[in-house]
């Protein structure tokens, strides 16, 4: 079991699915085979559909999260494909096995005058607050994700165009555009901290790449200076960036290209932020809502 496994996350990796998914999925792959051993099946061309969900029923009755069973199920399903494909498996027991249905939960974003007042740095006396608010104008500018900003090089910063080229999930390149605030920000990092040398674009203090835990603080700090939200990270503002532009009439198909989503699907979450919005407005405002 463990040499089909290896060999499945060695394609992972050959196929260049980014490490969080490559861990990930050997980790859930690891635990299917432990409970399939535990319930008498020593090799995976021995499994069937009962087992694929007698797993799933028990990782429920645990106390997981839907959404969690279901990516591990993901995770299953690609990994039956591949047995399929090497001839382990006759057929793919998988394929009619359904995923759990999940609640969509509606992601925190920043209001346009909470941001407004975030970015507001109206002095700027040290280098890292110069740092800090070309990343936050950046976040907001572009909606990428914490991982495509850490892994950002100067060279992926077009100057002259006002361009920024980033990579995602399974290295996929999309072309941005960077919103004159944000690239004026930047601009003044380069030109008064940071320098025009090669090398990564957003250094910590000591001069290094800066991590996503430090991304992640600084971030933090800035959002419970004006909101509260159960939800303070980069990936808040991914959603503010998604959902002001939705709010301000841009077409979903080009918010999905912008933030990078396989599938519209993902992108339509943002459309129920609107219309959760549209309807406190409305509440407030009628005479008889």
């Amino acid at each position: 079991m463990d040499k089909l496994i290896d060999n499945y996350i060695g394609e992972l990796v050959r196929r260049k699915f980014s490490d969080f998914t490559v861990k990930s999925y050997k980790t859930d792959l690891e635990e299917f085979g432990s409970f399939l051993q535990k319930n008498g099946k020593s090799d995976f061309s021995d499994m069937d559909r009962k087992d694929i969900r007698g797993f799933m029923g028990e990782l429920l009755s645990y106390g997981y999260k839907k959404s969690s069973v279901s990516r591990k199920l993901s995770a299953i399903k690609s990994f039956c494909k591949f047995l399929e494909r090497n001839k382990i498996l006759k057929r793919n027991p998988s394929l009619s096995v359904k995923t759990p249905r999940t609640d969509t939960p509606i992601p925190s974003f920043l209001s346009e005058e909470e941001i407004e007042k975030m970015l507001d740095f109206s002095s700027m006396n040290t280098e890292l607050d110069v740092r800090n608010k070309a990343i936050l104008e950046l976040l907001y500018a572009t909606g990428i994700r914490a991982s495509e900003l850490v892994n950002l090089d100067l060279s992926m910063f077009d100057i002259r165009n006002k361009l920024l080229r980033v990579y995602g999930k399974g290295k996929k390149e999309r072309i941005l555009p960077v919103a004159r605030a944000a690239f004026e920000t930047l601009n003044r990092y380069l030109s008064e901290v940071r320098g025009y040398r090669d090398g990564a674009l957003f250094l910590s203090k000591s001069g290094k790449r800066l991590g996503q835990r430090d991304l992640q603080r600084i971030v933090k700090k800035a959002i419970v200076k004006v909101a509260t939200l159960h939800q303070m990270s980069p990936h808040t503002m991914r959603h503010t960036f998604a959902t002001h532009l939705l709010n301000r009439g841009a077409n979903l198909r080009a918010v999905q290209e912008l933030l990078g989503h396989e599938s519209l699907s993902t992108t339509q979450i943002y459309t129920h932020v609107s219309i959760e919005k549209l309807k406190e407005e409305y509440k407030k405002a009628h005479p008889r809502a």
